[in-house]
């Protein structure tokens, strides 16, 4: 199931997680990302809203994506990563922002964490289609 945000009546400052995900999800584009994927949770846990999903091609351009987000989450909405995982490892890097939570991965961990399946009851968001990007 996907769901776009309805573009009559949307308020992006009304949703700030939404808005920070889709820039999340933008900025892993912008930085040759594959097969984005932004989950909404809501429904599903209380313990975060939203999950944004990429894949690198290299240990080097997973760290530019993570390192690309950061900046761009701070720049645009003053938001500090609570936490970070597998940047050393390599092959999947998890960042925390406390409600929304950024997973990339390389094409092996991806297939190996299957997360689009293990979170498969959970609505995927439309981000290209979600607003406009965040003036820079």
């Amino acid at each position: 199931m996907t769901a776009t945000v309805p573009k009559t009546g949307y308020d992006p400052k009304a949703n700030r997680g939404l808005e920070r995900a889709v820039l999340a999800a933008q900025t892993a584009h912008d930085n040759r990302g594959k097969d984005i994927l932004l989950l909404d949770l809501r429904q599903l846990t209380p313990v975060f809203d939203y999950f944004v999903v990429a894949t690198g091609t290299s240990r080097r351009q997973m760290h530019a994506m993570a390192e690309e987000i950061d900046r761009e989450l701070v720049e645009k909405f003053n938001d500090r990563r609570l936490g970070q995982e597998g940047y050393a490892v390599g092959n999947w890097i998890l960042l925390d922002y406390g409600d929304i939570v950024v997973h990339l991965f390389d094409e092996s961990a991806r297939d190996y964490y299957a997360l689009d399946q293990l979170w498969s009851g959970a609505t995927k968001v439309d981000w290209q289609a979600a607003g406009p990007k965040i003036a820079s």
